[in-house]
């Protein structure tokens, strides 16, 4: 039986094939080939003047009362304009670099932490909030999955 030793043209290969999924994944690239098919829904609700602004997406909503307690609390946070956390995190501009929300100026959104129990960082949950004033917000989104997907919170301000 012959015994066969691997074609030293393998190991760039292999090497190639990792820095690929690697750079892959850093930049959220689907290499499965799956067309927007998720376990989770992304959503762009409509911005201001009424249309989405991001291709594919549907608009979904979460009430208040549904989300963790802990989002309650943070919006709590929000309208008494602080303090908060997180302090050189919260309030601070969000700049929707993945696209999801619907387009709008540079400083038009703001992101706030919304705290996991158990863990020792910040977690992937966040409140976004847009226009209006910092206490004042126009738009509420919630993000569990680190702004992969949003829905809005129509009763945020009560």
């Amino acid at each position: 039986m012959a015994h066969s030793t691997p074609s030293k043209k393998s190991l760039p290969a292999v090497i190639g094939g990792v820095v690929l999924v690697l750079v892959a994944g850093y930049f959220g690239i689907d290499l499965k080939g799956d067309s927007g098919a998720s376990s989770s829904a992304t959503s762009a609700p409509a911005s201001a003047s009424g249309t989405a602004e991001t291709e594919g997406a549907s608009e979904s909503s979460c009430a208040l009362d549904t989300l963790p307690t802990e989002a309650a609390e943070t919006v709590d946070d929000i309208l008494a304009g602080g303090p908060y956390e997180y302090p050189d995190n919260d309030n601070v501009r969000f700049g929707n670099y993945e696209g999801v929300l619907p387009k709008e100026s540079r400083d038009y959104y703001r992101e706030y932490t919304v705290d996991t129990p158990g863990l020792n960082h910040r977690g992937t949950r966040r409140i976004i909030t847009g226009g209006g004033s910092d206490t004042d917000p126009d738009v509420w989104y919630y993000t569990d999955d680190h702004y992969e997907s949003f829905c809005t919170i129509p009763d945020a301000e009560g």
